[in-house]
């Protein structure tokens, strides 16, 4: 093994920096363990949030930005360590773990895994080749770029429903595609959907092709029940139709069936010392109040741990 450097050298090292790694590596810090959080884009999911209005204690609503840059700061201000670059393997020998990332090598008494998850695809044709040119999957990012435009959202959840509403305050007209014959979201958003005079459901149907020259102008769509397809003009298509978590690094460790890390109540893994916390994780809500509170029963609980075998503190 390559010798590590003391500068590179933790108590406790999250392996991502969304709401969940900023809570472990704040808490962490404080209760004086040498905290360190890795990560190619600091803030994750949170940077799309254009309103926070739902974290209790932050009111008015704050953009995810804001609330990210202060979650950090605070991190800073007990001690924690940040560094940027993607991490590409997790390794454990005896009591000691070993990060490899694209910038260098570093190694930790205890781990938190807080990669998050990423958003899934429609893998059709041309979803991949109008990326960032009316293919998106963020709407409080992308949104103000098609004021007054016809937009498309693809889903029918939660989150396909939330932006649908919220793109029909920018849009001249939006109309959501969802392949089931019924919404998934909660009653409540499905009511603020259907009650939208700007907003359409196409039930029943499925994206097959998404068409354009230099941006979106069209969406090909079938109808599951009868094949038939229908080709619709627009200026943009907004994917959302569930979430994928990041787990690829970490293929010895116990997932659920959608792939997402199981842990018991206090964040432990089956391996000692390794942790996983947020969206990555197998849970019943994820949202950024319980992605922070992950995080902090984290490193709460490494910190006992690493107290309690003294040896490898």
């Amino acid at each position: 093994m390559e010798k590590i450097g003391s500068e590179n050298e933790f108590d406790f090292a999250s392996i991502g920096a969304g709401p969940a790694g900023l809570a472990a590596v704040l808490y962490a810090a404080r209760s004086g363990l040498k905290s360190l959080a890795l990560d190619s884009n600091s803030g994750g999911q949170a940077l799309s949030i254009a309103s926070l209005e739902n974290y209790p204690g932050i009111f008015p609503p704050a953009s995810g930005i804001d609330f990210v840059k202060s979650m950090r700061s605070q991190a800073e201000n007990f001690g924690a360590n940040f560094f940027c670059a993607d991490v590409i393997a997790l390794d454990k020998i005896g009591s000691t773990f070993f990060i490899e990332t694209d910038k260098g090598k570093f190694s930790a008494k205890s781990v938190l895994i807080a990669t998050g998850a990423e958003h899934k695809k429609l893998g059709v044709p041309g979803e991949k080749d109008f990326s960032g040119r009316g293919v998106s999957y963020c709407a409080a990012c992308d949104g103000a770029l098609f004021r007054d435009k016809n937009i498309f959202v693809i889903g029918g959840g939660d989150a396909a429903c939330d932006e649908a509403v919220y793109l029909s305050a920018i849009a001249r007209h939006v109309t959501i595609v969802h392949r089931r014959n019924e919404f998934r979201a909660q009653k409540t958003l499905e009511q603020r959907v259907m009650q939208n005079e700007k907003i359409s459901v196409m039930f029943d149907s499925v994206v097959k092709e998404i068409l354009g020259e230099e941006k979106v102008k069209s969406i090909l769509l079938e109808n599951v029940r009868t094949s038939t397809r229908t080709k619709a003009e627009c200026d943009a298509v907004f994917v959302s139709i569930g979430m994928k978590p990041r787990t690829e690094i970490f293929s010895t460790l116990q997932k659920d069936s959608s792939g997402y890390i199981i842990t018991d109540e206090n964040m432990r893994t089956k391996i000692p010392c390794l942790y996983a916390a947020g969206d990555v994780r197998a849970k019943t809500l994820r949202q950024m109040v319980t992605a922070a509170s992950d995080g902090a029963i984290a490193a709460f609980c490494a910190a006992q741990d690493l107290h309690e075998n003294r040896s490898s503190f």
